[in-house]
């Protein structure tokens, strides 16, 4: 028999629907997503840390789960509420349903609800916590839910990032297209970095790489390193625990602060340790990395009511005028008029005038708001890696 499920919202709005997944109960903050396709990217995607998730594409799970795309090493998203879920999906690489996905990581679902009224209602009161539960009544959900923290008051970047640092390996022909390349786990390989952060993985290659790349994990995607390798660097990942003296260490050619969950305002020992690294080495900042680059040199972030995840938000390059689609997944941004040290904007959302991209009048640092690296999304804006890489080379 099915089994019911409950979402209950902060505010007491309620969703009844039928549970799917693990049967148990979770919380988080209830966001929504635009994106037509791309669910199990999303899934595992450490940005969605803390949150549940409701994609407004009403037909989820109709092509299964595959190998290829993972995000993480694990679903990274605390519940999931859809309209339909498919049960016996059809593509030829799924290897397993997306209940089967769910319930291996132990993370509820529900279906059966109504998310475009759910969507409706996030974007006029904006976002909000919530409660999903297939045991608990409607009373008890509600009664636990005003016991839970907020989203806002805990450091989710420390739970998502890599413990160790270690190097990426492609493992891939370069003729798959870059969001289907399947460039996960590291070579056994390893010499001994001059850096506390210990060992690294080193991989074996018949080519040297042009420039070596330290991506520092605030929550970053696989892809951020497919790109970055498919592009002939050597790419590093790093804990955000690390220190500007032990990146330096390292000796990289260029620096990336990838994306990652939660509130900027939590992360002054980050951005502290951004600050230290500003003018030594050529910076991207993407999402997460965008704002900490900001806050390190003195601007403010504000929480947005409802917050930009999809992919299909259109954002104009102030430099060009071009208008580009992007993929975008954050709560946060910029306070425009609080720019400082040399920083100006150089991208803004069509949809609501925020800040979408920051580059510096004399350093070499640019960073974007949205998710260059797409997965899921459009691939308009791989170019911003090439244009970072530009940057590299010339310093």
């Amino acid at each position: 028999m099915v089994k019911k499920a409950i979402l209950v919202l902060e505010d007491g709005s309620v969703y009844e629907g039928e549970a799917f997944g693990a049967q148990a109960t979770t919380y988080g903050e209830v966001v929504f997503d635009t994106s037509m396709a791309g669910y199990q990217e999303m899934l595992t995607d450490p940005s969605f840390a803390g949150q549940i998730l409701v994609p407004t594409y009403p037909l989820i799970g109709n092509y299964g789960i595959n190998d290829s795309d993972f995000e993480s090493q694990q679903i990274q998203v605390r519940g999931l509420a859809v309209r339909e879920y498919c049960p016996r999906p059809s593509h030829w690489q799924s290897t397993r349903t997306l209940h089967e996905f769910l319930l291996a990581y132990g993370i509820p679902g529900i279906s059966g609800i109504d998310t475009r009224a759910l969507t409706r209602h996030l974007r006029s009161t904006g976002v909000m916590m919530g409660i999903l539960s297939s045991e608990m009544t409607i009373e008890e959900a509600s009664e636990e839910l005003k016991a839970l923290p907020r989203y806002d008051s805990v450091n989710f970047v420390r739970q998502v990032s890599t413990k160790k640092a270690y190097e990426w390996q492609c493992r891939a022909p370069a003729t798959v297209p870059l969001p289907y390349l399947s460039l996960r786990g590291a070579s056994a390989v390893a010499k001994r970095s001059r850096s506390s952060l210990g060992e690294i993985p080193r991989s074996r290659s018949e080519q040297a790489p042009q420039s070596h790349i330290l991506v520092i994990d605030y929550g970053l995607k696989y892809n951020i390193l497919r790109i970055l390798s498919h592009l002939g660097c050597q790419a590093t990942a790093i804990p955000c625990t690390a220190s500007a003296k032990d990146i330096l260490a390292l000796n990289p050619d260029g620096i990336v602060l990838s994306p990652g969950p939660g509130d900027p305002a939590l992360l002054d020992d980050i951005a502290e340790t951004v600050r230290n690294l500003i003018g030594k080495k050529p910076i991207m900042g993407i999402c997460l990395g965008h704002q900490l680059i900001g806050k390190a040199l003195g601007a403010q972030t504000f929480k947005l009511k409802f917050g930009h995840r999809g992919g299909n938000h259109p954002v104009r390059d102030l430099a060009t005028g071009r208008v580009y689609i992007t993929a975008q997944n954050h709560g946060y941004a910029i306070h425009a008029d609080t720019l400082k040290g040399g920083l100006e904007v150089s991208h803004i959302s069509l949809n609501d005038g925020t800040v979408e991209g920051l580059r510096h009048r004399e350093l070499p640092i640019l960073s974007i708001q949205y998710h260059s690296e797409a997965s899921p999304g459009p691939w308009d804006n791989m170019y911003l890696f090439e244009r970072f890489l530009e940057m590299v080379r010339e310093k």
